[in-house]
């Protein structure tokens, strides 16, 4: 066998449950495979139960979009990583300040993982509306004069991206907060978005993301979803980049 078709046949084997034993009968080349490399990234559990959202999102919706859009974008962005690390270790984040050097596969799966990664953290159950505290108020306060402010201008983001995107509110090169949106999965550590710079809060506004509950009331949708925001993530996200 030539070393993909190997290295498939070694794939497709664990998936179906190859004992361990077996594998030591595998040519030496083979066994040094590192069998980790082949799914270096995985969904993070959910740090709450697919109902905890509701009435802003419902049970449904959250179980659809982990177990199906986003684990999809896992499954192949462990693909694309398998072909085009070529056993390098690159890290997702250093992968996607290049993405222009790599396929459309690993931008757009790439993207979607890291997206999700961090909308599943930054919400929470809506036990009350939450404002945020600390250091990030301030500098929300500074930049945006207020809250309402703020939350007018992401919601703007989030109403004009035409089609599937996200929208944003990140830390650009001069550790500024800025708010922006980006089609697709793209997001600002892109080198090919428009708008570059820190995730540190997104929203997604896919139609996936809330037309079971909303259908085409993507207004009603973005309004709602700011009583689940985790503003305690997010500050934890603001001083560790800023």
């Amino acid at each position: 066998m030539k070393n993909n078709s190997r290295r498939k046949f070694i794939l497709n084997s664990l998936s179906g449950g190859i004992a361990v034993g077996a594998l030591s009968t595998l040519p030496n080349s083979i066994l040094a495979l590192d069998l980790k490399q082949a799914n270096p990234f995985s969904q993070t559990p959910l740090p709450y139960g697919y109902a905890a959202l509701e009435p802003m999102i419902d049970a449904m919706t959250m179980e659809i979009h982990y177990t199906k859009h986003a684990a999809a974008y896992t499954k192949n962005l462990n693909e694309a990583a398998l072909a085009e690390f070529k056993g390098a270790s690159i890290s997702l984040d250093e992968a996607l300040k290049n993405i222009s050097n790599y396929s459309p596969k690993m931008r757009n799966n790439g993207g979607g993982h890291y997206n999700h990664e961090l909308f599943w953290k930054t919400m929470k159950a809506p036990d009350s509306l939450g404002l945020p505290e600390g250091a990030l108020k301030t500098a929300l306060m500074k930049q945006f004069n207020s809250f309402e402010n703020f939350k007018a201008k992401l919601s703007e983001s989030a109403m004009t991206r035409f089609g599937s995107g996200w929208a944003w509110l990140y830390l650009d090169a001069k550790k500024e907060l800025k708010i922006g949106s980006t089609p697709n999965q793209d997001n600002p550590l892109m080198d090919v978005s428009p708008i570059k710079g820190t995730p540190l809060l997104g929203l997604d506004v896919w139609e996936h993301a809330y037309y079971l509950k909303y259908q085409n009331r993507r207004v009603e949708y973005v309004n709602n979803w700011f009583g689940l925001i985790n503003w305690k993530v997010v500050e934890e996200n603001f001083l560790k980049n800023s």
